[in-house]
């Protein structure tokens, strides 16, 4: 395998690409952020296939062997869909996350955070019960994802919103945090801060692990990657090769 699509709703996948870029699993990453059309997660169901097999076609055109879908509200409705349109796998980051924490304690106390359409779909939720896990707390946060496009990842007003967010909630009970949308992990310093105690699962350490787990790929010397955005192509490339 030598060419890994990898695609999101905005700059969040990229906290994806990261890591699949460092682990060097295939000879190119060609990522496309959908920036025209983000957030997904609080677009309805079909519309988020629609937008999903749209961003399958444009990644078709780089002869790609490999999708993973970078965007938990992708991955919660639409990993299907994009399946019967590919001829080679395609991952969604939700299976991984869950995978990530499966010889955790039973009983730990998990929060779950990520779009409203992520929570709403249940998923996480129902595969978390499968694996034998009780104790699980599921929290639409939505206002993260503008925070971290805008490049506000720590401070007040970041603080500010945590507060809104999980003022019911005593933090310092939470084990596991699962970052239920790739642009969270750009808030990993926040949620430590707010949440001293818990182990946080990564979508992209959790997605180069099944890739290693699952696929017979042997590490390459060097992995280069393009980037494509569905609006302001420029500014986008500037800010993902920060986060890069």
């Amino acid at each position: 395998m030598n060419k890994c699509g990898i695609f999101d709703s905005g700059i969040g996948g990229i906290s994806v690409a990261r890591e699949i870029l460092k682990a060097k699993l295939f000879d190119e990453i060609i990522y496309y952020g959908d920036t025209a059309r983000v957030p997904y997660g609080n677009k309805n169901e079909s519309t988020i296939i629609r937008y999903s097999l749209e961003a399958l076609e444009f990644l078709k055109n780089f002869d790609i062997d490999f999708l993973v879908v970078a965007c938990n509200t992708a991955s919660a409705v639409a990993v299907e869909e994009l399946r019967k349109e590919a001829n080679f796998p395609v991952l969604g980051v939700i299976e991984a996350g869950v995978e990530a924490i499966k010889n955790e304690d039973k009983n730990s106390n998990i929060l779950l955070v990520g779009t409203k359409r992520t929570i709403k779909s249940g998923k996480y939720q129902k595969l978390l019960q499968k694996n034998g896990f009780k104790n699980i707390i599921s929290i639409a946060t939505p206002l993260f994802v503008p925070l971290v496009e805008e490049g506000i990842v720590e401070g007040e007003i970041t603080d500010k919103i945590f507060d809104m967010y999980f003022e019911d909630i005593d933090k310092e009970k939470i084990d596991i945090v699962i970052l239920g949308c790739t642009h969270y992990p750009f808030l990993s310093k926040t949620f430590k801060k707010h949440f001293p105690n818990a182990k946080l699962i990564h979508s992209g350490q959790a997605i180069v692990e099944m890739i290693k787990n699952n696929f017979n790929i042997t590490p390459k010397k060097e992995t280069s990657i393009k980037l494509f955005s569905s609006d302001n192509p420029e500014e986008f490339k500037i800010q993902a090769k920060k986060w890069l």
